[in-house]
């Protein structure tokens, strides 16, 4: 819950705020460090440095790559131009992470009265070991509420304080997939089995928040979207409700077929 007291390992991406920027170079602070190093011009960019504030200005947070530690001087050389545009991502979406996690023990702990040390013991540790990331044990609180930390052995109070600040804080990611169902019908109630066939594959058994919309793309064709946490549960859903339209329309005495897409 605090800056770390060691130093950073070299060749190791971390997230620091430029702190002031001199002729030659930007002195920055390592903000999981909370400790200074220098981002020489010379590894801002593979191309000639005119200005350096084109590339970086005071306050802002950038990226760097650890080139060389000297803890005895207390000395931390940066780079900028060895970082590529992947590892940026992804470092920033890890530091965010785990600054939504600090925040989201420090809320548990001050609701609870006690020290966020106290709820990283009780929970922070049991998550970390059971998902590999607290971040993704509490995401899967939020879906699921504090079921998903009290199989983990997380105490009951701490479980479900948890879960309701990982309900309101987190907002769960969900992605999207689609078809299109071609149905017809010649029937004098073919009208009535294409609507029975739509609305039952509708209204599939689905996970909490995971949602089926059906809609006319242009009759015959009705276009079927399925919103859910994940590709794998996403495809599941939808090749459910493709596989229940189909079985009722060709119940009702109907022809179907489907398309991705």
């Amino acid at each position: 819950m605090s800056k770390r007291e060691e130093w950073p390992e070299v060749g190791e991406l971390v997230v620091t705020t430029v702190n002031r920027i001199i002729d030659y170079g930007a002195y920055v602070r390592l903000d999981e460090y909370g400790k200074e190093g220098l981002l020489h011009i010379s590894e801002i960019s593979s191309s000639w440095v005119k200005n350096i504030r084109d590339h970086v200005r005071e306050g802002q947070k950038v990226v760097l790559k650890v080139l060389r530690v000297d803890p005895e001087r207390k000395h931390v050389d940066l780079s900028l131009r060895r970082v590529t545009k992947r590892e940026r991502t992804e470092k920033t979406l890890s530091w965010k992470r785990s600054k939504k996690v600090e925040s989201l023990l420090r809320g548990a702990s001050k609701k609870m009265g006690i020290q966020p040390e106290e709820v990283y013991e009780k929970a922070g540790v049991l998550i970390e070991k059971g998902f590999g990331d607290i971040y993704d044990g509490l995401e899967k609180a939020a879906r699921e509420g504090a079921d998903a930390l009290l199989e983990l052995g997380v105490p009951v109070d701490v479980a479900t304080v948890l879960a309701e600040i990982a309900k309101e804080k987190i907002k769960i990611p969900m992605v999207k997939v689609r078809g299109t169902l071609n149905l017809t019908c010649t029937k004098p109630d073919g009208v009535l089995v294409i609507k029975n066939a739509l609305l039952s594959a509708q209204k599939i058994e689905r996970p909490q928040g995971a949602e089926i919309s059906i809609s006319v793309a242009a009759t015959p064709r009705y276009r079927i979207e399925v919103l859910a946490h994940n590709y794998k549960e996403a495809e599941a859903l939808l090749k459910q409700a493709e596989e229940v339209a189909l079985d009722r329309i060709n119940e009702g005495g109907g022809q179907g077929s489907f398309t991705r897409g």
